[in-house]
């Protein structure tokens, strides 16, 4: 039946490293490799940005649209398409977005040269993606909509047929199963797949399906049996664990089937391995947990994404020094990262279903796994689940994200009235009112010239508080900062004297012959970013009893506002009992920070975008 179908491989270059560990390579890195990826010959498309791809430039302090404007170049000289991954209502962040930006959004991608937009919707609400076909098409890219798929009591085979269905009545150009947990079960997927293809033989299926649980290969398989197009791929060395299939393997397995696939040259395929090692030693692996590279079953039951368990293990750290002082303080035993784990996958269990079952993608996939994280904090403190629910995880169990696909608990209910919280069934759209003439203001008043087709317009007003640190050169100092900290751990853990450490950074070298060409690849054992550095100790309390302190409940970032639309409380302010005073960000969120009493501020204990920890003084009240 499927015998000679042409099957063509799209690299997701950006998802690879997003999937395996905090950061991506630099533009002068990227534009290096390009030139091997095309040599490959193997590519229809590269995946050349989405996701946290921008921000990620940002938070080392380089330009996002210069990376992304030389990084298309090589690949639309080539005549290979390029495609990101765009998440609707949220642009290119965590949070919604504003019409008149989402529009601006589509128009800069398409100059700088991005040729197809993969729309998804965390919650798969088909009315933020349609709008986002709508966007795309009208600035003349390919509007490829996007299936965020699960396995839940709601998440069905007839659920995604309808959607998608719906989606092409809408306009869209491509569909996308965006398998983001590699969760999907193959035959299932592929009674998807037959289903678009029976109704609409022209439309374009691409399948993306990252490999942790170990689903991947005959979700492949069964995909491209149903009529499926394009397969997503990775290569070595990120491939398989938190990422993605490796392009070799997938040609080889479809090749047997009786597919036509296109050749690999191997020689330039050793190149490119080589240049993307070569970049992990450089600084990429020092935030690249060595548990990303494994797959993992335990993965199918909580359902989160290869591209949050790739900075998972880095949270973990943290958290666990926290859990483990609230352990010691009531006499307890401390726990292991594996016990938190585990820990964390049965609370993401329980959590779920109460939420709603929102596809577990981002950012929905933070925010389940952070409310989950936040219960066990609590719990362990003697105190009750739900006691501390971002604003953004809130936004999205009422409706102003979207809908959810299940109902939410009872219990969550009963929650939100007493805090005085509506649900909402209207269009998400409607409660971010545009926003780029404030943005215009600021460029204006900053001097800042607006770049080339409002690419620098666009940047701050997607990413402000990113934007703004990378214009001041703050965000550079902090990346360096980190950076030397991570080395030097390193460094510490390898030293001559230091007594052998369980997991340490040993890179290894071999010489590798292929079809006549000498290769030196470097293989990296252990996990380099296992290495937890001490909590800071809490700032003194202070003495007068006439004065109460306001202690984050988190480690974190402290911010005084969470967005432009908010007025920085100062010293002097006076504030009344339950007041929200700032914010800690804490796992992709802006966490709450409350009054625990009426006064007037007395002091600020740290400025916007610093490191606290838990239990560490933010506010003293007089």
């Amino acid at each position: 039946m499927y015998m000679g179908k042409e099957i063509k491989f799209s690299l997701v270059y950006r998802d690879m490293w997003q999937s395996s560990g905090k950061y991506m390579p630099r533009v002068d890195q990227l534009v290096r490799i390009a030139p091997e990826i095309i040599k490959m010959g193997c590519f229809a498309r590269v995946e050349t940005n989405g996701g946290g791809f921008e921000q990620i430039n940002l938070l080392f302090g380089e330009n996002p649209n210069k990376a992304v404007r030389e990084w298309c170049k090589p690949f639309n000289e080539a005549g290979i398409q390029t495609h990101m991954l765009d998440r609707s209502l949220n642009g290119l962040r965590m949070s919604p977005v504003p019409a008149d930006v989402r529009k601006l959004f589509y128009k800069v991608k398409k100059a700088q040269g991005v040729d197809i937009t993969r729309c998804f919707c965390g919650l798969n609400d088909s009315r933020n993606i349609i709008a986002s076909i709508k966007y795309s098409k009208a600035a003349g890219m390919i509007a490829q909509a996007t299936l965020s798929l699960t396995v839940s009591e709601v998440h069905t085979v007839e659920y995604y047929c309808n959607l998608a269905d719906e989606l092409i009545a809408a306009g869209a150009d491509e569909i996308c199963l965006k398998d983001m947990a590699g969760i999907g079960r193959p035959v299932s997927l592929g009674k998807i797949v037959a289903h678009i293809k029976k109704n609409n033989p022209n439309i374009i299926v691409q399948y993306h399906g990252q490999t942790g649980p170990g689903f991947t290969p005959a979700s492949i398989l069964e995909v491209c049996k149903a009529g499926c197009d394009i397969i997503d791929v990775g290569m070595e060395p990120l491939s398989w664990g938190t990422g993605h299939a490796d392009v070799i393997m997938v040609q080889e397995m479809l090749k047997d089937a009786g597919f036509k696939v296109p050749e690999i040259n191997m020689a330039a395929y050793m190149r490119a391995r080589t240049l993307t090692q070569e970049f992990m030693d450089d600084f990429l692996g020092y935030f690249i947990p060595e548990s990303n590279r494994r797959l993992q079953s335990l993965l199918i039951a909580p359902g989160l994404p290869g591209g949050m368990m790739g900075s998972l293990m880095n949270d973990l750290k943290d958290n666990l020094s926290a859990i483990n002082k609230s352990l010691v303080k009531r006499g307890e035993s401390e726990i292991t990262t594996d016990d938190l784990l585990i820990k964390l996958f049965d609370e993401v269990a329980y959590v779920w279903p109460r939420v709603g079952y929102p596809p577990l993608v981002t950012p929905y996939s933070q925010y389940v796994k952070n409310l989950a994280m936040f219960n066990i904090m609590q719990t362990v403190k003697g105190q009750e689940r739900w006691t501390m629910i971002a604003d953004n995880i809130w936004d999205m169990i009422l409706g102003k994200a979207g809908k959810l696909p299940g109902e939410v608990a009872p219990e969550i209910k009963e929650l939100a009235a007493k805090q005085g919280r509506e649900f909402y069934t209207g269009d998400p759209q409607a409660l971010y009112p545009d926003k780029l003439e404030d943005f215009k203001k600021e460029m204006k008043e900053n001097g800042w010239d607006f770049g080339q087709d409002d690419e620098e317009l666009f940047e701050l007003a997607m990413h402000p508080e990113q934007y703004r640190a990378l214009k001041s050169g703050k965000a550079k100092a902090e990346f360096e900062k980190e950076l030397a900290e991570e080395k030097a751990k390193v460094a510490k853990k390898s030293a001559p004297s230091a007594a052998p450490v369980a997991g340490s950074f040993e890179p290894k070298t071999m010489n590798i012959n292929v079809n006549g060409e000498q290769f030196v690849v470097t293989v990296s054992y252990g996990d380099v970013a296992a290495v937890s550095t001490p909590a800071a100790a809490p700032k003194a309390a202070a003495s007068s009893a006439a004065v109460s302190e306001i202690l984050s409940p988190i480690g974190g970032k402290f911010f005084k506002t969470k967005d432009s639309s908010e007025t920085a409380l100062n010293v002097g302010d006076i504030v009344k009992e339950g007041q929200i005073v700032g914010y800690v960000e804490a796992m992709k969120v802006f966490n709450a920070i409350a009054a625990t009493s009426s006064g007037t501020i007395v002091e600020i204990c740290f400025n916007a975008g610093d490191d606290v920890d838990e239990d560490d003084v933010l506010f003293t009240i007089q």
